[in-house]
């Protein structure tokens, strides 16, 4: 499974698992399909940020599928 800390690993489409912001303590995955990618930056040690189709916002943890 891809590592979601590199932006070039992520692709609109791709199934992912984020952390939410109010997550970020117990660690809670949210489930979804990749709808923009919001970190400019190539890469991130927390994960790249991204929003979902659904419009949840949070941090790539890992690619599911894509």
């Amino acid at each position: 499974m891809k590592t979601g800390s590199k932006r070039s690993n992520i692709h609109l489409g791709d199934t992912v698992d984020i952390v939410q912001k109010q997550d970020q303590r117990t660690g809670r995955l949210t489930r979804g399909v990749v709808k923009d990618i919001l970190t400019n930056s190539s890469s991130h040690p927390h994960g790249i940020k991204v929003r979902l189709q659904t419009g949840q916002v949070g941090r790539v943890q890992s690619i599911i599928s894509g």
